[in-house]
């Protein structure tokens, strides 16, 4: 089977886009602990749920991300390298380990989903076009929700967090292939028709979600290795921000970002099949990895949905042998902001 690309840009080479989320990867034998907080020694050993997809022909690999578990338990994951026609969006039972194509298309690069609390529909990220396309819950009805630039510049929208009223803060990850601190956090309001810029010069953000009690906004930058708090006033505006967590990732980057009921953070990489979790203090509490007689074929562990109430998550992992489902115990019960982005 063919080896992923190793760098963004082969990645590039290979689907035609400007640019794609977190596509580093990692050699095996890596350190095992992906940095933090000295003494934090916990393991959590993720098992296998199924295996989802192989790596595409045309593409040259496949890359899992945005899984969101919908009213009735089904997890929806959205495959960023699958070409056209094939599957870019699936519905999987976990239950009965099966799955089939929710959605397809000859254009969009998807990088996440979420349902948002306003319409009830899917919103997808398109990394490749800028633009934010929503689906009907049964994956018709696509329509484009948001297109064109912000403040003068295009987006690369990589992770979307919705908060209560059903608006859109998105991270957009200019700037990814040449290095340059370019990125943004956009705020969407929930109509599609006003976009503000956050907070920017920022080095590639990917992953995005609110703290548990909606005070402010948690984001990563792949290229830095870091994890930024942006707290927002009454009006949804910034009144602060700061470098929360350094994440000594080693070779591997910092991807998407989910949030349990009492604010942990999931902290997804890209180069290595494991995840970092962090207390709302930055404390270091455990790492999530794959069993080790896997991980020789997997590259990422980009992201988690925990199941809404109860604390069964599934975590997307990528890599040379397929796209697979993961699944652990988390810390704390799901809610809204680890379900999805």
């Amino acid at each position: 089977m063919r080896r992923l690309p190793t760098r963004p840009l082969a990645v590039l080479a290979a689907i035609g886009v400007l640019a794609l989320a977190g596509c580093g990867t990692q050699p095996a034998g890596a350190p095992a602990d992906p940095g933090g907080v000295p003494g934090a020694d916990r393991t959590i050993r993720a098992q296998q749920v199924m295996r989802l997809t192989q790596v595409h022909e045309q593409t040259g690999m496949t890359l899992l991300e945005g899984p969101v578990l919908d009213e009735h338990g089904r997890l929806l994951v959205v495959d960023v390298t699958a070409p056209a026609g094939e599957p870019k969006v699936l519905r999987v039972n976990v239950r009965k380990k099966t799955s089939e194509q929710l959605h397809t298309d000859d254009r969009g690069t998807y990088t996440s989903a979420q349902f948002s609390p306003y319409d009830g529909r899917i919103y997808l990220t398109d990394f490749s076009h800028g633009d934010i396309v929503s689906l009907a819950p049964d994956g018709g009805d696509p329509r484009t929700f948001f297109s064109g630039e912000v403040d003068g510049a295009p987006m690369n929208p990589d992770d979307l967090a919705f908060d209560r009223e059903g608006n859109l803060y998105v991270s957009d990850s200019r700037g990814m292939a040449d290095g340059a601190a370019h990125g943004r956090v956009v705020r969407i309001d929930r109509t599609g028709k006003d976009a503000t810029v956050l907070a920017d010069g920022l080095a590639a953000p990917n992953g995005i979600s609110f703290d548990a009690d909606y005070r402010g906004l948690w984001f990563s930058e792949l290229t830095q290795n870091r994890i930024s708090y942006l707290r927002l006033d009454a009006d949804g505006a910034v009144s602060s921000r700061h470098t929360a967590v350094r994440v000594d990732g080693g070779v591997a980057q910092t991807d998407s970002i989910a949030v349990d009921a009492d604010g942990n953070l999931y902290q997804g990489l890209h180069g290595r099949p494991a995840m970092a979790v962090y207390s709302e203090n930055g404390e270091r509490l455990a790492t999530v990895e794959v069993p080790a007689r896997a991980a020789d074929g997997l590259e990422s562990a980009t992201n988690v949905a925990i199941t809404p109430g109860g604390t069964r998550a599934y975590m997307t992992v990528s890599g040379p042998d397929g796209g697979y489902l993961y699944t652990f115990d988390a810390l704390a019960r799901g809610v809204r902001q680890s379900n999805g982005g």
